[in-house]
């Protein structure tokens, strides 16, 4: 076992896409390891709060994502000189062993003053288009772990592992045997919510009111969009139940049976890890269209169907109803979907992930020059 002056520091944040994965690689390193843990973020309240919740240590640098804005280009530059100056001395003083980049601008200054400072550096790649701080830091990190294989593509890096994309608590249960009579439909927008789903997808299951006999709905809308799609749902008379933000979602993902949702990284793991088949619809302004690549690289597993609005314009709402209501209606396929997102899932993602940066740490994995 390393000893416990080993000092592990996981870096990014931002979004819960990337902090749930660096969560569920510090509980797996915690039950492999005495070493100190520190997560290093962007200070948001959310990222605090589930850090702390989790009883790991927690530091905020200053970090600010790009614009082509020259006024918020300023300030980009200032915010990510200062983190990085800061980071630089975080790892000096606290003698860290190895950073862990989660990915995600909040990421950034602490992994480049790894990089600069000679600290062994691990990225972790939730998509299968890797980020731009992965693009731009893969050739000098000792590995990258990637959920997807089609990141090596993406990379001229040698150093890519296929580890799948570490899950939170919770989700390595499977899927339970079926005892309700009725079916659960989930509409995931994201931890944010998706204005796009929550004004689109009322109105299509109004449409479907017949083939939803026997369904249960259940629709993530997200803080900000919560009343609106809330009030939609009234107003069409479809009975739904609505949430901001669904807190417990390893013990409700299991139950549901068909899911209409974003094509983020993690949420695409936790779909498959619980084999729940899904209809994908791809967050339009995802950076590098990384969502409709994650679809896709889902979608040709069996695990998925994939509509994306800018495919198909004001026909959008048309092309959507239709294939809901062919998954809706056909048990068999929903089925078949479902083995194959549970023969693509990758439990024990959070333990591969967790050993592979305590081999980093302790020298036995070095770096590969391309």
């Amino acid at each position: 076992m390393p000893s416990k002056s080993m000092h592990i520091v996981l870096t990014g944040g931002g979004t819960a896409g990337h902090l749930f994965p660096g969560l569920a690689t510090a509980a797996a390193l915690q039950a492999m390891t005495a070493a100190r843990i520190t997560f290093v973020g962007s200070g948001k309240d959310f990222e605090r709060r589930l850090v702390t919740q989790a009883g790991f240590d927690y530091e905020c640098v200053p970090c600010a994502p790009a614009s082509r804005s020259p006024g918020d280009m300023v300030r980009f530059m200032s915010r990510n000189v200062s983190g990085y100056r800061e980071s630089l001395a975080l790892l000096r003083e606290r003698r860290v062993s190895v950073v862990v980049g989660l990915g995600g601008y909040a990421s950034a200054p602490t992994a480049i003053a790894a990089v600069r400072s000679g600290v062994p550096l691990v990225l972790l790649e939730q998509n299968a288009m890797p980020g731009r701080v992965t693009r731009w830091l893969a050739s000098s990190a000792h590995v990258v772990c990637a959920a997807f294989d089609e990141v090596r593509k993406h990379l001229s890096a040698t150093n890519v592992r296929v580890t799948g994309n570490p899950l939170r608590a919770g989700f390595d249960q499977g899927k339970p045997p079926r005892r309700a009579a009725n079916r659960n439909l989930l509409i995931l927008g994201g931890s944010g919510g998706s204005r796009q789903l929550n004004e689109h997808v009322p109105k299509v299951l109004y449409k479907l009111r017949d083939q939803l006999s026997g369904w249960r709905i259940i629709h993530q809308a997200g803080g900000d969009h919560f009343h609106g799609a809330a009030d939609l749902y009234r107003k069409l008379a479809v009975d739904a139940r609505v949430v901001p933000l669904i807190a417990n979602m390893p013990e409700v993902l299991p139950r549901i049976d068909l899911a209409i949702s974003r094509a983020g990284g993690t949420t695409l793991a936790e779909l498959l890890a619980c084999g729940v088949p899904s209809l994908l619809i791809p967050f339009p302004e995802a950076s590098d269209n990384h969502q409709r690549k994650n679809a896709e690289a889902i979608a040709v597993s069996g695990a998925a169907r994939v509509v994306d609005a800018r495919d198909h314009g004001d026909a959008f709402p048309k092309v959507l109803s239709a294939e809901l209501a062919a998954l809706l209606t056909d048990s068999v396929q929903r089925a078949a979907m479902s083995t194959a997102a549970q023969r693509h899932s990758r439990p024990d993602a959070a333990q591969i992930v967790a050993q592979t940066i305590l081999n980093v740490a302790d020298g036995l994995l070095w770096r590969s020059v391309a």
